[in-house]
């Protein structure tokens, strides 16, 4: 008597997909969490407007 699992190759496909999909996230909150940190350490974070107000008066 085998209690041996046998792996179906739907599961093996979706888990491929899966593992493709987590990368691109992954990245993409990489790329956000890059964006977040250049633009407030560049004090940058200000909107123009305000700037502008600041400057003429």
């Amino acid at each position: 008597m085998s209690f041996e699992k046998v792996e179906h190759e739907l599961h093996k496909r979706r888990s491929s997909r899966n593992i493709g999909v987590g990368l691109v996230l992954v990245a993409f909150i990489a790329i956000v969490f890059g964006l977040t940190v250049v633009k407030v350490t560049r004090g940058d974070f200000e909107p123009e407007s305000v700037r502008l107000q600041q400057e003429n008066g």
